[in-house]
C-alpha cells in the first residue's frame, strides 16, 4: 500500500486514532485527525500531534477539506456511516479502519480473536501458550497496543495474537487471519446495532479472507458460531464444553481432551486451571486450540495453563475482608457476561452482593432474572441506566441506589454477610462515570481496598 503523498484523514481522536495519525504522517501522508469533541477536550498525547505537524480538527469537517481527501482510516469507537467517511468513499477515495492499515503492513502471521465474552482472556492466554512455546509473539489489537504499532515491530517470524472487535471488523476489506477464533456471539451493542444480525455479521468478517490453508475455531456449543462451521473455506475446528466431539476439544468430565484422527489425548484438566467459571473453561478449550494450529507442544501448553492467573478486571479477586470477598470484573460490559461472571461465583457458599450500572446499550436486563434471584442478596446500582435496570429486575432481589463508586462498594459490603461476596460486574459500557472499563474497575478496587481498619470494624460489626 503507497501511503507516501496521499492526503489522509483519521476519524477518532483516541488510541486508535493516535496511532493511526503517526504510523501515517511517518510514511510521508499529509494527514489530519479529527474527533467530534472540542480539541480542548482531547488527551494531551492527542494534542501533541499537532507538535509532529499532524493538523487537529474538531467539530465538523469543512467540505473544501473532504474534497482533498483521498484515504480514510476509522478508529473502532467511530460509525462507519459517519459523513466524512462517505463523502470520501463516493468521490472514489478509501476508508478503511485501522486493523486493516495494520494488516497491509504487517509481517509474519496472525492469530485473530473474536467473541461478544472471553476475547482479552483468550487473546492473552494464546499469546503466553506461544510465547512459552518458544513461538516469536506480540499481542495486541482491540487490548493493550493498537494493531498499527504492532505492524512496525513484526517480522517474518511473528505471530500476531490479536483482539478484534466487531467494531474493528467492520471496515476490514483484505485482512486475513492465518488463525481465527470465535468465542460466542450473543446480544451486545445494540445501541450501534440497529438488529442483532448487523452485531452477527460483523463478527462473521473475521472470516471472510480465510483460505483451506487457515484454521477457523468455533464454538460448538454456540447457535451461531456453529452454524458458521458450513460455509467456511478454512479448515474449521470445535470446541465445546457440553458435549464429546468427534473431532476436535471437549470437557470430559474434569478433562480438556483433544480428539483427532481417531486418536485422543487430555491436554489438561480442570484443576489445574486457576481461572473460576465453565466460561473460562471455554476460552482455555479455545486458546488451546489456537496453540495447536499455531505448533505450539502440548505438554509446553498445559504448562502455560497451569501458570496462567487471568487478566486484570476479569473477575479479578481484590481482597477478602471481614469474610466478604470481592471481585472486579469491570470488564463484564454486556448481559452475557454479567451472566457468566454471577455463574461462575454461585457456588453455594454465600450469597453475591451485585454492583450493576452504567451506560445501557438496548440490551435487555431480562435474562439476568433467575440468575439473580438465586444467587444474589443484594443489588447495588450506579449509573445512567438504575432506572431501566430496576424496572426489570426488581422483583428478583432488593434494590439499593449508590451514588458513585465509593458509595456503591460501602453500601455493597455495608448489606453483605460473612461468606458472601461483592462482585462489580456492571453489564454496561463505563463511559458516564468513567473514561473507561479500566478505570471503572480501577477505582472500584481502590476503595474495595479503603474498606479496612475500623471502617471495615464497623460495618462487620
Amino acid at each position: 500500500m503507497e501511503i507516501e503523498g496521499r492526503k489522509t484523514l483519521v476519524l477518532g481522536a483516541g488510541k486508535s486514532g493516535i496511532a493511526s495519525a503517526r504510523f501515517l504522517a511517518k510514511r510521508g501522508a499529509t494527514v489530519a485527525l479529527h474527533d467530534r469533541k472540542p480539541i480542548e477536550d482531547w488527551t494531551e498525547e492527542a494534542r501533541s500531534l499537532k507538535s509532529e505537524k499532524i493538523g487537529l480538527i474538531d467539530g465538523q469537517i469543512p467540505s473544501w477539506l473532504l474534497d482533498q481527501i483521498d484515504l480514510v482510516v476509522i478508529s473502532p469507537g467511530v460509525p462507519t456511516n459517519i459523513v466524512p467517511a462517505r463523502y470520501v468513499d463516493r468521490k472514489d477515495g478509501e476508508v478503511i479502519g485501522e486493523v486493516e492499515l495494520a494488516y497491509r503492513f504487517t509481517k509474519g502471521r496472525i492469530v485473530g480473536v473474536t467473541g461478544s465474552n472471553g476475547k482479552t482472556t483468550t487473546t492473552t492466554l494464546i499469546g503466553e501458550i506461544l510465547k512459552d512455546a518458544g513461538i516469536e509473539t506480540q499481542v495486541g489489537g482491540n487490548i493493550g497496543t493498537p494493531l498499527v504499532d504492532l505492524a512496525e515491530t513484526s517480522t517474518d517470524e511473528t505471530w500476531t495474537v490479536c483482539e478484534l472487535s466487531s467494531f474493528q471488523l467492520e471496515t476490514i476489506k483484505t485482512f486475513r487471519p492465518n488463525v481465527a477464533v470465535a468465542l460466542n456471539v450473543t446480544p451486545n451493542h445494540l445501541d450501534r446495532y440497529d438488529f442483532f444480525s448487523n452485531y452477527a455479521a460483523a463478527k462473521h468478517r473475521l472470516f471472510m479472507n480465510q483460505t483451506a490453508d487457515d484454521a477457523a475455531i468455533l464454538n460448538a456449543d454456540d447457535e451461531i458460531t456453529l452454524s458458521w462451521s458450513k460455509n467456511l473455506k478454512a479448515q474449521t475446528n470445535l470446541f465445546s464444553v457440553k458435549k464429546e466431539l468427534d473431532e476436535g476439544l471437549f470437557l470430559r468430565g474434569r478433562e480438556l481432551i483433544c480428539r483427532a484422527n481417531g486418536r485422543k489425548k487430555v491436554l489438561t484438566t480442570r484443576d489445574e486451571i486457576f481461572l473460576r467459571g465453565l466460561h473460562n473453561v471455554e476460552n482455555v478449550l479455545a486458546s488451546l486450540a489456537a496453540g495447536l494450529a499455531c505448533g505450539a507442544a502440548p505438554d509446553s501448553m498445559r504448562e502455560t495453563i497451569r501458570n496462567f492467573k487471568g487478566v486484570e478486571h476479569r473477575i479479578e479477586f481484590v481482597a477478602e475482608i471481614g469474610g466478604v470477598k470481592f471481585y472486579n470484573d469491570s470488564k463484564a460490559t454486556s448481559v452475557d457476561a454479567t451472566l457468566k461472571a454471577v455463574e461462575a461465583l454461585s457456588d453455594g457458599s454465600g450469597k453475591i452482593n451485585l454492583i450493576l450500572g452504567g451506560r445501557g446499550k438496548n440490551a435487555p436486563y431480562q435474562p439476568l432474572a433467575e440468575l439473580i434471584e438465586n444467587s444474589v442478596r443484594k443489588l447495588i446500582l450506579i449509573g445512567e441506566d438504575a432506572d431501566n435496570i430496576e424496572s426489570q429486575l426488581k422483583n428478583y432481589a432488593e434494590i439499593v441506589r449508590a451514588e458513585d463508586m465509593k458509595d456503591a462498594v460501602e453500601k455493597s459490603y455495608e448489606n453483605a454477610e460473612r461468606g458472601d461476596a461483592v462482585l462489580l460486574a456492571p453489564a454496561c459500557a463505563s463511559f458516564d462515570m468513567f473514561k473507561s472499563f479500566e478505570e471503572r474497575g480501577t477505582i472500584f478496587k481502590q476503595e474495595v481496598l479503603k474498606l479496612t481498619g475500623n471502617l471495615a470494624a464497623d460495618f462487620r460489626g
